[in-house]
């Protein structure tokens, strides 16, 4: 059963904020058919003032830690949950929000080296983060991102 059918299955939705993966998890996500009934939506919050602005992560958190930080995923992941059930009318129970940030090169940012990713997920069941480290070019990074939180979605789902 696919990623789509399962949180059908369950009566589930899922929301995506993406920042490494610049919108490739969205586009994975509804490339499946079926998606439009559980894919509320997604914001590329690529930008830290995006991070900050739109998705709540405080300033001085990113100041601190930078943008690849386990916190900084879990707080995106939570807020596109919040954000994207009230613009749907859909209880935030129901609602899974999904992250990522990391870097994918050339170069490091804030102290982080290429190919480190985070993966953040935000539910009723809980939240939290799953870190990766992945080798290659900056395409590869990112299809490794991808496939790391499509993945990450997948175990969240059998928590339900």
């Amino acid at each position: 059963m696919n990623l789509i059918e399962r949180l059908e299955e369950g009566g589930l939705f899922v929301a995506v904020a993406e920042s490494v993966t610049g919108g490739l998890i969205c586009a994975k996500l509804i490339g499946t058919p079926g998606a439009s009934k559980v894919v509320l939506g997604g914001i590329v919050a690529y930008q830290n003032d995006v991070k900050q602005n739109l998705l709540g992560v405080p300033k001085e958190l990113l100041e601190r830690a930078g943008s690849v930080d386990s916190e900084v995923a879990i707080i995106m992941a939570a807020s596109v949950r919040e954000q994207f059930a009230l613009a749907n009318s859909k209880s935030a129970s129901f609602v899974i929000g999904l992250s990522s940030t990391g870097v994918a090169g050339p170069d490091s940012v804030g102290g982080r080296k290429v190919g480190e990713v985070l993966i953040g997920f935000s539910s009723d069941m809980g939240e939290g983060h799953r870190a990766f480290k992945f080798q290659g070019d900056r395409a590869q990074i990112r299809s490794q991102a991808l496939d790391a939180a499509l993945l990450v979605l997948r175990e969240h789902l059998e928590e339900f």
